[in-house]
């Protein structure tokens, strides 16, 4: 058994990682407890108004633009932070989490940026978190490689950073912990430690090499969040002595309560604002929790149906271009998560002209540029931007004032076309038992049926059936949708999985059930999976 040391103040408690000694170090660790005792109050306190919103929500109050704020969004005098460098183009961002092959891929793939994601695509395992640190220190000091099982090397390309996609990091969000660094037996966020140990590690290693700390922050649910967020940004500077302004922020608008305060984001983060990102995943997730119990007004339809083009996407990303271009930030598009299959061509053809098609949409809308999930797809994307920008870095210059806010259009679900099948019923079934399964041996990126899965996306299948079920919602064949026919349902899809030597599978299932069928509904399913997830490797340990 491995028993919790004590460094700095913080108790470990997970077995220890090879190299961790290199990112723990004394100064690190004291940096991460400065942040932390700095703002874990106010992290509480923000995690409380989440649940008080969301349950004002559910009482039938719906979202609206904030009076309290109207000054900031018609004051026309103020812009964010100038471009910092490596941030001025950024027409084709890669995503994907920070495993050292992963790494390696992105950083070779050809796209502007690669966001580094130690978040949605990424199982929060105490191995992930120190190697995640790790390969990013080693890509700035030059020493990643890897070799595959098979021989295969790999290696980065480019002689200098600046020759490759500027690294913009994804901390956790704000609601999950960090289970193995406790101060004071409570639990460091998670997004501090990721946070904080990149920043302490390479602020410095980043701004000799010309470029920045730069940083992707999810799930954020209002401006008030967003200015917890710029406090740890200004304090971090300051305990380093790093230059005030020197690390920028892109913030994913990804829950439908920050698209009502999207400038007042902007506002609190403007000295370190880079933009603002439309996380079209979880964003349709954060729709289906908040109003889950509020009726058939708010039932979508099959997960694959609700695309960017239902009017309540369409609203939210228009209004996301004027909110940024009129401050002088990027707008930058949503996920292609399709992965190529060079074993069906024909199927890659209609795939790729999907892609394709979204994109052309995304920059026609003006967006500065958009997301892939996969290497394959980052010259279709930069084709259409190409096609779009010239030699332009971006299309700030398009203010997109013929957009005018409304609050309305931004709840219009009930005009999103589309039924409810039973097909639907039986992917969103397998896409979540096949994503947790996954999830569970520690990789949160999951290729399933040709689309790169992530947290967000099993959280769309999750609370689809979870919402369908509650709402006695009703298929196209005219079947209500009951507790005990997706049983039945889930009893087929189950038997039907490929099963393999050391799978999770029947884990998987168990916790799909809890989260997708259960009497409650759980906030998010990483948190459950998460808890599962520590207490068999403590008992592993304990064997």
């Amino acid at each position: 058994m491995n028993d919790p040391i004590t460094l700095n103040g913080i108790s470990l408690t997970a077995p220890s990682v090879r190299r961790q000694e290199e990112i723990l170090t004394p100064q690190a660790l004291d940096f991460v407890k400065a942040l932390h005792r700095a703002t874990a109050s106010r992290r509480q306190e923000l995690l409380q108004q989440r649940q008080a919103r969301r349950q004002q929500i559910s009482n039938g109050a719906d979202p609206s633009f904030l009076a309290a704020t109207r000054n900031i969004r018609e004051d026309t005098s103020w812009q964010v932070a100038p471009t910092a460098p490596g941030l001025e183009d950024r027409r084709v961002e890669i995503t994907g989490p920070v495993d050292r092959k992963m790494t390696i891929n992105a950083l070779n793939s050809g796209a502007k940026v690669w966001l580094a994601d130690m978040e949605d695509s990424s199982t929060p395992s105490w191995s992930n978190v120190i190697n995640g640190q790790l390969n990013l220190r080693d890509v700035l000091d030059r020493r990643i490689d890897f070799t595959s099982p098979e021989g295969k090397e790999y290696k980065v390309q480019g002689e200098t950073l600046t020759d490759l996609p500027t690294i913009v990091v994804r901390p956790r969000g704000w609601h999950l912990p960090e289970k193995h660094m406790l101060i004071d037996n409570t639990p460091i966020a998670g997004g501090i430690v990721d946070f904080g140990l990149y920043f302490f590690h390479n602020a410095q290693r980043l701004t000799s090499q010309g470029r920045g700390p730069y940083f992707y922050l999810p799930k954020i649910e209002n401006h008030l969040e967003a200015r917890l967020w710029n406090d740890i940004f200004v304090l971090a500077q300051d305990l380093l002595g790093i230059p005030q302004g020197t690390i920028r922020a892109t913030v994913l608008i990804e829950t439908i309560t920050a698209a009502f305060e999207m400038e007042e984001i902007l506002y609190e983060l403007r000295d370190h604002a880079a933009g603002l990102n439309a996380g079209r995943w979880d964003y349709i997730f954060s729709v289906i929790k908040n109003f889950r119990t509020r009726g058939p007004r708010f039932v979508l339809p099959d997960r694959n149906l609700v695309t960017m083009t239902a009017p309540f996407m369409r609203a939210y990303t228009e209004q996301l271009v004027r909110a940024c271009h009129r401050r002088g930030a990027h707008a930058i598009g949503g996920m292609a998560a399709f992965i190529p299959n060079r074993k069906d061509a024909a199927a890659n053809d209609v795939a790729m002209e999907k892609v394709r098609a979204d994109k052309t949409r995304e920059a026609g809308d003006g967006f500065d540029g958009s997301w892939v999930a996969h290497p394959d797809l980052v010259p279709v994307a930069m084709e259409v931007f190409d096609g779009v920008l010239g030699e332009r870095p971006n299309q700030l210059e398009r203010t997109r004032e013929d957009v005018v806010p409304n609050d309305k259009a931004l709840l219009d679900i009930a005009s999103t076309p589309g039924m409810i099948t039973e097909a639907g019923i039986r992917s969103n079934i397998e896409v979540g038992i096949r994503y947790i399964e996954s999830w569970l041996r520690g990789n949160g990126a999951a290729a399933i049926n040709n689309l790169m899965e992530d947290a967000a996306t099993a959280e769309i299948s999750r609370s689809q059936i979870w919402q369908w079920i509650h709402a006695s919602a009703v298929t196209d064949d005219g079947e209500i949708i009951t507790h005990r026919w997706v049983e039945e349902l889930l009893d087929e899809e189950f038997t039907n999985l490929q099963r393999f030597d050391g799978d999770r599978f029947e884990d998987a299932r168990e916790l799909f059930e809890e989260v997708a069928c259960g009497e409650q509904f759980p906030t998010f399913l990483t948190v459950p999976a998460y808890a599962r997830f520590l207490h068999e490797a403590k008992e592993l340990a304990a064997a």
